[in-house]
């Protein structure tokens, strides 16, 4: 039986409803088809955006939304996505399998569809081929109230308010595809650009973000803190990227047929977000020892094999129990590290990647990973509880993994959330839960379990869905769940 401790005295630090964000990018059905379709289309649709799409994120709180890439963005050029539809200009997305971009979702787009979800805007400028003009000119046409010639073309434009732009990236990935930068070279290039993200209004400051790293490249991390003003460094940034997929490096392996043991690395590799965050932290750490400046993981999540017979450059693939495992496992550590990372952006949001959604045609599916996100979305803003977790480990490939994962937050009535991850493929664990200082009063609880590599697909849609748990006891200040193989499971523990 794991031992599963939480100090009910201890509050550590504020999990951001960020850390819960996603990612769209003009990636191959991620934004046309899978939440864009047009007003004309038979899809149900309002403005142009999918309602069951909008529907579904809206129920798992999407806090955040990060538009318009990845390496899209830094070959984006806002201005040939304004305007009237039929006169924008078209484009060859040459990351992306080479098909015509026409530009038809644009920044009104982006902004109608964050106004519909309720969502904070996060937006990635362009660095890599774009110029300092082309930037600072964004920036005024979205925000700024008074009389300019962008805020004219904003509402010649039909948008007569200026809108509210939460967080801005500046540039994406520069030491890759949005420009093979060195870091010393892209801080001083940072530097540039991020002073002509103005503050038009005060009262609606823009979060700048500034590029990090590729993985475990600390290099890249120290030398743009320094570069950047060291201890000063928060003067220019808020907010410090970090990339992380998991994968299967060499090759990426099928999303649906795996054997054990290749589910068992797989879970290895998302436990080592845990040494890049820590990593990355200690570095901040010295430059930023208040913890001014946030972690930003905006891109993170499982990158597998496309599905047979799908293009190659749209990175369509499956989403199995596996992704579920994965997903609770960062969401986990988010949480527990919720004093320097402040936001995170799961790639991607439909049809990419470890996508929460899939689309084909009118029809749409719910994947495992939603199913994941909609059992953590309690914790969004909530205080994270200090928890020790004592239990069984698993063998891997490369290394030992904790059987269990798991974190706890108190919300400001005082009900406190549970989430845990039974990670092994095969056998149930039984877990005590004993809250210090506190008896609990009712607990309820609902879970994701089923075979590691059950999926939901469009003939089968419910294959994987959230269950109620029914094996939950509480006796004095302590609570015995059992959990089946192969499960994320919430408690919520009322007062």
């Amino acid at each position: 039986m794991a031992e599963l401790v939480i100090d009910t005295g201890h509050k550590k630090s504020r999990i951001n409803r960020e850390l819960y964000g996603h990612f769209s990018e003009h990636l191959g059905r991620c934004i046309y088809e899978g939440i864009y379709v047009g007003e004309d289309s038979a899809i149900p649709n309002t403005n142009g955006m999918r309602n069951d799409v909008v529907k579904a994120l809206k129920n798992i709180r999407i806090p955040v939304l990060r538009w318009p890439g990845g390496c899209f963005a830094d070959e984006y050029h806002w201005k040939d996505g304004i305007g009237p539809k039929e006169k924008r200009k078209k484009m060859i997305n040459t990351h992306w399998g080479g098909v015509i971009e026409d530009n038809s979702f644009g920044t009104h787009e982006y902004m109608e569809l964050c106004r519909q979800l309720g969502c904070k805007t996060y937006i990635n400028g362009n660095l890599g081929s774009g110029t300092v003009q082309e930037m600072s000119e964004w920036v005024e046409y979205m925000t700024f109230e008074g009389m300019s010639p962008m805020s004219e073309l904003r509402k010649t434009n039909g948008h007569k308010e200026a809108w509210r732009v939460d967080y801005f990236g500046v540039g994406n990935e520069n030491w890759g595809c949005g420009g093979n930068m060195r870091p010393q070279y892209y801080a001083d290039e940072y530097r540039r650009y991020q002073t002509y993200v103005r503050n038009y209004d005060r009262d609606r400051r823009i979060r700048k973000i500034a590029c990090g790293a590729p993985g475990d490249d600390y290099q890249w991390t120290r030398e743009v803190l320094k570069a950047c003003g060291g201890q000063n460094a928060y003067r220019f940034m808020d907010g410090l990227s970090l990339h992380y997929y998991t994968s299967l490096e060499p090759g990426r392996g099928s999303a649906t047929e795996f054997d054990e043991a290749t589910y068992y690395t797989t879970l290895q590799n998302a436990y080592y977000m845990k040494e890049l965050i820590e990593r990355h932290g200690a570095i901040m750490d010295v430059y930023d020892p208040e913890k001014k400046i946030g972690m930003v993981i905006d891109e993170w999540g499982t990158w597998f094999d496309v599905e047979p017979g799908t293009v190659p450059g749209f990175l369509y693939q499956q989403n199995t129990m596996r992704d579920a495992m994965v997903a609770a496992i960062n969401l986990n550590l988010f949480n527990k590290h919720s004093d320097r990372v402040k936001m995170a952006n799961i790639a991607q949001t439909v049809n990419v990647l470890q996508a929460v959604i899939l689309t084909e045609g009118e029809r749409m599916i719910l994947t495992p990973t939603y199913h994941t996100f909609w059992l953590f979305r309690e914790h969004q803003g909530n205080w994270l509880l200090d928890s020790v977790l004592e239990g069984e480990t698993i063998q891997t490939e490369k290394g030992m993994i904790p059987k269990i994962s798991e974190s706890v937050s108190e919300e400001e009535g005082g009900r406190i959330h549970i989430t845990l991850a039974n990670l092994s493929a095969a056998e149930g664990e039984a877990v005590r839960i004993t809250l210090y200082g506190r008896k609990p009063g009712r607990v309820s609880g609902e879970m994701l379990t089923n075979e590691m590599h059950a999926h939901n697909t469009f003939e089968q849609p419910n294959q994987v869905q959230v269950q109620d748990c029914a094996d939950i006891r509480v006796l004095n200040e302590q609570i015995e769940v059992v959990m089946p193989p192969c499960c994320v499971m919430h408690l919520a523990v009322e007062p």
